[in-house]
């Protein structure tokens, strides 16, 4: 599992043109995860994540 975090002014995703998602000053996480990677694996990212300054 591997997540790049990022602080944005502004982001959003779009689908075949269309926008899906946005959000304003925040922070962007692009996430990968693999078939090995186990829910206790997601909870101590997700931890670790929200507890970033």
């Amino acid at each position: 599992m591997r997540a790049v975090v990022q602080r944005v002014k502004e982001a959003r995703v779009d689908v075949d043109g269309a926008t899906v998602g946005e959000i304003g000053p925040g922070v962007l996480v692009l996430l990968g995860i693999g078939d090995e990677d186990t829910e206790k694996d997601c909870q101590y990212l997700a931890d670790k994540i929200s507890n970033l300054r």
